[in-house]
């Protein structure tokens, strides 16, 4: 907070004032810049990677709504990561993107982060068998979302860390 000058007018000091109150709404905003295109885009690529082959015939948007084809087998980290890849990945993604606030972004980046382990998990766990039967490998939607989200995570912590110092 300033101090009033002596002799300043009503007038300058509600500008002052004003000024001020920009400044510390400015502050609270994050700019993206030509990266918004590639979350965008990454965003966009993991709504398609949904509706690919995730394990055997079971797509993406299955695992998500509990629709698994019989007789195929799918552990519950796969069904973790659809849910974190749709909320993180995609509402999350959208949500910041719209109203560009630096918490948002922080937010972002920890739940692409969580999002991005479980993907990767998943994929060893769906190469990995406990009995001598395999399973249905990774799909190619799988590894498509796990590259996507991993690219979300690259973005948006590069974002949050950009924040210059208050």
């Amino acid at each position: 907070m300033r101090r009033p000058v002596t002799g300043e007018s009503d007038d300058l000091s509600r500008l002052r004032d004003e000024i001020d109150q920009v400044g510390k709404s400015a502050a609270k905003r994050v700019d993206p810049g030509a990266g918004a295109l590639l979350i965008a885009v990454a965003v966009f690529t993991l709504v398609v990677a949904h509706l690919l082959p995730w394990a055997g015939e079971a797509r993406g948007w299955h695992i998500l709504l509990g629709q698994i084809p019989d007789g195929v087998k799918v552990g519950v980290l796969p069904k973790v990561f659809a849910f974190a890849s749709v909320i993180a990945g995609v509402l999350l993604s959208a949500v910041s993107l719209m109203l560009r606030r630096w918490a948002l972004v922080w937010f972002c980046a920890l739940g692409c982060f969580v999002a991005s382990v479980s993907g990767v998990l998943s994929i060893w766990m769906q190469q990995t068998t406990t009995s001598h039967t395999p399973g249905p490998g990774p799909g190619a939607g799988l590894i498509v979302a796990v590259l996507a989200m991993l690219v979300l995570l690259v973005k948006w912590l590069k974002l949050a860390a950009s924040r210059p110092g208050m």
